[in-house]
């Protein structure tokens, strides 16, 4: 079992910045994918950013060239810059480990609120 824990949430104003940050335990993290995703009040849950073992990242249309994903494999750690926020950025901000063998696990996510 893979313990995740988010962090970094908060209250910004529209064009402010915010980073997140996703923990792993174990000593394997480098060996995982690692993807953000997030869920707007009364909307599906759906990938922000991803980046793979290779640090290859992909992002959803909606935060490219805002929102960047990296990995710190020695720390066990991901990280999600956000930056030029907008109110539609508003949502509970989730970490998702995907391991080599098809298994995932979920943190408890992180709340992210864009207003003025």
């Amino acid at each position: 079992q893979v313990q995740v824990v988010e962090s970094g949430g908060g209250l910004v104003q529209p064009g402010g910045s915010l980073r997140l940050s996703c923990a792993a335990s174990g000593n394997i993290f480098s060996t995982y994918a690692v993807g953000w995703y997030r869920q707007a009040p009364g909307k599906q849950r759906d990938l922000v950013a991803r980046i793979n073992r290779s640090g290859i990242t992909n992002y959803a249309d909606s935060v490219k060239g805002r929102f960047t994903v990296s990995r710190d494999n020695a720390k066990s750690t991901s990280y999600l810059q956000m930056s030029s926020l907008k109110p539609e950025d508003t949502a509970v901000y989730y970490c998702n480990i995907e391991s080599v063998g098809g298994r995932s696990w979920w943190g408890q996510g992180t709340q992210v609120t864009v207003s003025s």
